[in-house]
């Protein structure tokens, strides 16, 4: 099958990519001048050079397509590059819909997020919408709603190694966050982080999966833990010993109010409002439908690659 993919070249995409390769499936990618490099055996891949907001790269990248996967997702935004969430949540995904629909490709999947709500956080508001507008389609949809993403990134960006560079190696204690006045439950939020591998299957499995058609998946890894388990974890596969300091979420806000702008500044008032409410479900049967009988674990030996240097 030939199947166009826009969101290719990040962590996410890159495993996707190698499933749709070992499938024997031929990926189009929707690629930014300048990111040829960032994509996964492009002699094996049809590269379309463009860009999301680029309608005719996009007419270019779909057409003669058999499905269409939308995997373009930003963790955080910066309004002054014109990087947001609405742009790329929403508005991109929309206008790769109405050209799915307009090119006669008629199976579209879209990479969701676990928590999605309309009136949560500009990410999960984005994502919420897209999701409502592809609804409203008359495309055989699926969408897929990850938890907390894991796995090596291959020199790309992803969370458990961030959380390592950013905290893990820092000479200051780990930061367990608490909302209120008192610390009674510091760093007890829960979260069941997914890995990628086991997303990438999922996702692309049900590109052939008929009965996935119309139907919304939260994908949750096997474990849920709390965010201090996750920093020992992380902590312990790096070999470390972290010492970690009970931290209340008024005080982090006030300083994110001035530098969460800032790509320097590691958090975000939203990301951590979402940190807070936790990430977690229950996917047995999900993994069961789709074949998957061991998910990948968010354990120590899963996390050997955090302190790689890539």
């Amino acid at each position: 099958m030939r199947i166009t993919i826009l969101g290719g070249t990040g962590f996410v995409g890159s495993y996707i990519i190698e499933q749709l390769l070992e499938k024997g499936h031929d990926p189009v990618l929707l690629v930014r001048r300048g990111s040829e490099s960032k994509v996964e055996q492009p002699e094996r891949c049809w590269l379309v050079p463009g860009d999301v907001d680029d309608e005719d790269a996009v007419h270019d990248a779909v057409k003669d397509s058999d499905a269409v996967i939308y995997n373009i997702g930003i963790i955080r935004e910066f309004p002054q590059d014109g990087i947001t969430f609405q742009a790329l949540h929403f508005d991109g995904a929309k206008r790769v819909m109405d050209i799915a629909e307009a090119e006669g490709v008629k199976r579209f999947l879209l990479m969701s997020a676990n928590g999605v709500k309309a009136d949560g956080t500009g990410y999960q508001r984005t994502k919420y919408m897209a999701e409502e507008a592809l609804r409203s389609t008359s495309l055989d949809w699926t969408v897929l709603r990850p938890s907390l993403i894991f796995g090596d990134p291959h020199g790309k960006m992803e969370f458990a190694q961030q959380l390592y560079r950013d905290v893990i190696r820092s000479p200051l204690p780990a930061p367990l966050f608490f909302d209120g006045l008192l610390p009674l439950d510091a760093g007890d939020f829960e979260i069941a982080p997914i890995h990628v591998r086991d997303l990438a299957t999922v996702l692309v499995k049900a590109v052939n999966m008929p009965e996935t058609i119309g139907e919304v998946y939260p994908l949750c890894g096997p474990r849920i833990l709390q965010w201090r388990e996750i920093v020992r974890l992380i902590a312990n596969a790096a070999g470390v010993s972290k010492p970690v300091v009970p931290v209340p979420v008024w005080a982090v806000n006030t300083v994110a109010t001035f530098f969460d702008q800032f790509a320097f500044f590691p958090i975000t008032r939203d990301q951590l409002t979402m940190l807070l409410q936790g990430n977690t479900c229950d996917s047995a049967v999900d993994w069961e439908m789709f074949g998957i009988e061991a998910p990948i674990a968010f354990d120590e030996e899963s996390l050997q690659y955090v302190c790689q240097e890539n």
